[in-house]
């Protein structure tokens, strides 16, 4: 794929699971951006779109929903231009679409997209990914042996240090661990690990978020946040080390803190992001507060990535009932982090 000169940011979603919500809240977003008569009305200055799906999945679930075809098929070699829709294709024969089930060739179509949607986003012709939900269940039984998107950018891109932070109106929350089974976070948090992801968010939230200087907060993994030993050592022996070796750096960083008097007392109002031990810690609080509204980022790459806060929804497929205002959110931080980007570069210049 090639690069164009371009005047606004151009955005490569991937579909997602076909079977799942992600068409479905694609069409929607973009639909409500461009307007009834998908066209680009004069001052919006929309992105440009590349849609990275099977055509006919694609056109399955706009017939489903009575939207009218408003994109352009294209291989993807040149960016298009503000408020336009190019739809490459990720297939090369019709895929069977079932709503609602989960079958390796919905998998392996959503994991050619996304890989399709990485290069587009590498080679300069997109500016920042946008990936749909994905079935954990539907890419290993395609083959792919990775826990989730986060870790398949990251082998992808060669990136060697990746993080997932999700926000919303509300709050930030970074995982120090992703997606791996409750019973083996203490042993994988270790005090290089927790180090590098608070350095790796520090850094995104200065450069990213224009924070000069981020206040992080750290939660305790144990409950009351271990209770001086009694209940266990790993904020004594791993998370508090680690906090004063990087204040005595000069960042701003607390904690252990009880995770649940940390958002009972809404604590988080008070700081630019919270570092949780594991995903559920941190992002049951944020879906609480804002459930549908919220935006995952991938830390780390080389490429911009953003993404709804919500699974595939298989329950929903086809049924034209999914809320698409997450994907709406991830669509616009997108952008928003493409232009700072793109602002940054220009300055160093």
């Amino acid at each position: 794929m090639g690069s164009s000169v371009k005047k606004t940011p151009v955005l490569a979603v991937s579909m997602g699971d076909g079977n799942g919500i992600g068409p479905e809240i694609i069409l929607k977003s973009l639909h409500k951006l461009l307007g009834p008569d998908h066209n680009n009305p004069g001052g919006q200055n929309l992105p440009g779109f590349m849609i990275f799906a099977c055509p006919e999945t694609l056109k399955f679930y706009a017939e489903k929903l009575e939207i009218p075809i408003f994109w352009k098929e294209s291989t993807g070699t040149v960016a298009p231009e503000s408020g336009h829709v190019h739809l490459i294709s990720v297939s090369s024969s019709p895929v069977e679409i079932r709503p609602g089930e989960i079958t390796a060739l919905a998998g392996k179509a959503a994991m050619t997209a996304i890989a399709s949607a990485v290069d587009c986003c590498m080679d300069g012709t997109a500016d920042a990914l946008v990936t749909a939900p994905i079935s954990k269940e539907a890419i290993h039984l395609a083959g792919y042996n990775v826990p989730g998107h986060t870790e398949f950018l990251a082998e992808h891109t060669g990136s060697s240090s990746v993080g997932m932070m999700l926000v919303n109106d509300i709050m930030r929350v970074g995982l120090a661990t992703i997606h791996i089974p409750l019973r083996d976070v203490p042993s994988a948090l270790t005090p290089e690990l927790l180090e590098e992801k608070l350095l790796l968010f520090h850094r995104y939230l200065a450069d990213s978020f224009s924070i000069q200087s981020p206040r992080i907060a750290v939660l305790g993994l144990n409950p009351h946040a271990g209770d001086g030993g009694v209940i266990g050592n790993e904020e004594a022996d791993i998370i508090s080390p680690v906090i004063r070796t990087l204040e005595n750096k000069g960042m701003d960083i607390t904690g252990p803190w009880p995770a649940d008097g940390f958002f009972a007392s809404k604590s988080y109002e008070n700081t630019d992001m919270v570092l949780a031990m594991y995903h559920d810690q941190g992002l049951i609080p944020l879906k609480m507060t804002g459930f549908g509204g919220g935006v995952n980022i991938t830390t780390g790459l080389p490429i911009i990535r953003t993404s709804p806060d919500h699974g595939t929804a298989f329950s929903l497929a086809g049924q034209n009932q999914a809320d698409a205002g997450s994907m709406e959110k991830a669509l616009h931080l997108a952008r928003e982090l493409a232009e700072k980007r793109t602002s940054r570069r220009k300055k160093a210049l």
